[in-house]
């Protein structure tokens, strides 16, 4: 039998807000080095007595997330409390929604296997999170500086089908956030979390069976490697004779396998009910117009901008707009570049500066090469005052430096060598000391030229004009043809 997976993915990405959910305590995105219980008050630690108050960003957050996933942002929206018992949870409930979310019934358009698909988005509300627990030394110890802290869940239906699309799914969605100011996207700070249904069921079925749900899922890597697993595992089962049950899986990392947690709860299990400290919310339709009017440009909108307005390929344009801050470095870049068409730029922010970024791990956004200065680095190779390889060399320097390209090339005696005459006797010399590969040449193999001109650049170090040692090469081999 043929299987087919069935795939659903719930996300919870931090609102980037400056306070919390309910109270006025900081947001602080990296809590790592921060003293536990440092931003904290009476109302994020549950103190009798105390009330919460919703944070009107948040919120705004919360809409306009909505809206860039073509959801229906709901007139009344109201919170509730699900209810469970965990010792990171001080109330010992959370504050989330249910019944009456804040959007519902939008969807997010994905290519992946070569197709276009329309991937639906059931709802998105906002909730609070909780604490974190440290274990060691025999103790469980709670830190609450991010009980409180809120978060958008994005709840995807199960129209998902591959890896692939999962992975398109979740780095759009991402994107997305990101491109709004709702979500850093810093996934190795828990800014983002992932959490994947999934299921199997023989090709052509409409069937929905009992499903395993991956929780806390942190990177791209552990989302695709545990659905993958999963998928497996369920296939396995089936044609074994065995069955699946519905449960809560955990993801080891390091054996590549989930492992049971629990049953898989359902909403009857957390006892929602009405949140009685806060009155039902309502959103005006003259408020969602302003953050309508508020919506930044998107990713998708960006991408076709680009190809229209800067000629780069499908692809090109893809890889640069997939992170805003990459996308931001680039324009600014093809703004300072009078001296070089944007393709060029794209071929150097792609290929030589990802390269170094790749190799030594900081983001774009923190890299000592400015758009500035990558234009200056470029205008010397377009205008013939280095070569590209030469201008590589310049870039790695000024990646580690900080220093400027006509810095560099001034300090180091780089400017390229463009003097007919000195380059003439330069190919005439080698020309000389390599018969052999002038009689090859001109018997017909041309491939000789490349090796004759990394001769040519080998006497000049690298700095000859790679054009005119191939003209001057050219028109003197050309030359000894009739003699």
């Amino acid at each position: 039998m043929n299987y087919e997976p069935v795939i659903g993915l719930e996300v919870h990405a931090q609102i980037h807000t400056a306070s919390k959910m309910f109270c006025s305590c900081p947001v602080v995105e990296d809590t790592g080095d921060l003293p536990p219980n440092t931003y904290v008050c009476p109302v994020c630690t549950a103190m009798p007595g105390t009330l919460p108050v919703i944070n009107r960003r948040a919120v705004e957050m919360a809409i306009m997330a909505g809206l860039a996933l073509n959801c229906e942002v709901n007139p009344v929206t109201v919170f509730a409390r699900k209810n469970y018992f965990y010792p990171d949870l001080p109330k010992g409930y959370q504050i989330s929604q249910y019944e009456l979310p804040i959007c519902t019934g939008g969807y997010l358009e994905i290519e992946a296997n070569g197709a276009r698909k329309r991937i639906g988005v059931t709802r998105a509300h906002m909730e609070e999170d909780a604490g974190k627990l440290h274990h060691g030394g025999g103790a469980s110890l709670v830190d609450l500086n991010r009980a409180g802290v809120p978060l958008i869940e994005i709840v995807s239906e199960p129209d998902m089908r591959s890896i692939e699309e999962v992975r398109a799914y979740a780095t759009k969605l991402r994107s997305i956030l990101v491109y709004l100011g709702v979500n850093s996207g810093d996934m190795e700070k828990g800014m983002m979390r992932f959490e994947a249904n999934v299921s199997v069921r023989a090709v052509g079925s409409d069937a929905m069976n009992p499903r395993h749900e991956i929780k806390n899922l942190n990177s791209f890597r552990a989302l695709a490697r545990s659905v993958e697993y999963e998928i497996r595992h369920q296939i396995e089962v089936y044609e074994s004779g065995g069955t699946i049950t519905q449960q809560t899986m955990g993801w080891d990392e390091t054996r590549g396998v989930t492992v049971p947690q629990r049953g898989k709860e359902q909403a009857h299990d957390y006892r929602y009910f009405p949140e009685p400290d806060l009155p039902p919310l309502e959103i005006s339709r003259e408020w969602v117009a302003e953050l309508r009017a508020q919506l930044p440009e998107l990713p998708e909108a960006r991408h076709a901008r680009f190809i229209a307005d800067y000629g780069l390929s499908d692809y090109d344009a893809g890889v640069l707009v997939a992170d805003k801050a990459v996308a931001d470095y680039y324009e600014a870049a093809v703004a300072s570049a009078s001296k070089a068409d944007p393709k060029t730029v794209a071929n150097w922010i792609t290929g030589a500066l990802f390269r170094l970024m790749k190799e030594t791990g900081p983001e774009i956004g923190i890299v000592r090469v400015s758009p500035l200065a990558l234009a200056e680095l470029i205008g010397l190779v377009e205008d013939n005052t280095i070569n590209t390889n030469t201008g590589k060399q310049v870039l790695e320097e000024m990646f580690a430096s900080g220093s400027s390209a006509r810095q560099i090339v001034e300090r180091r005696g780089l400017a390229q060598v463009s003097d007919a005459a000195a380059l003439e006797e330069i190919v005439a010399q080698v020309l000389e000391e390599n018969p052999q590969q002038v009689t090859k040449y001109l018997s017909g193999k041309g491939q000789v030229l490349g090796w004759l001109m990394g001769q040519v650049m080998k006497a000049t170090r690298g700095k000859a004009n790679p054009q005119m040692v191939r003209e001057l090469l050219q028109a003197q081999l050309e030359a000894r043809r009739g003699e």
